[in-house]
């Protein structure tokens, strides 16, 4: 299994903001067939180096990671909605 782990910085840290990226985040639970798992938090501790959104994806191989990165529900949805809402991210991927 995969793990896929993306942290989100967002231009606009308000908290209605936060919580509803995280809500459309959550938002793939079973409309992202290649997802086995898919969860999502906010920061609450709100430092100058947090991130303000946690997104943490299981997947079953490198293979379904690719076809989670390329899910339309995934790109034309959670993606676009990130990129317009974001100003930085990191992403760590590994084995579990």
């Amino acid at each position: 299994m995969v793990k896929h782990i993306v942290c989100f910085k967002l231009a606009n840290r308000t908290d209605e903001l936060m919580k509803a990226t995280r809500d459309i985040i959550l938002s793939m639970r079973g409309k992202v067939p290649s997802a086995i798992t898919v969860d999502a938090n906010c920061d609450q501790l709100h430092s100058a180096r947090s991130y303000d959104i946690i997104l943490e994806v299981t997947v079953n191989d490198w293979k379904t990671l690719d076809e989670y990165q390329n899910d339309p529900y995934h790109c034309n949805v959670v993606k676009k909605h990130m990129h317009a809402v974001a100003e930085a991210s990191i992403a760590l991927d590994y084995e579990i």
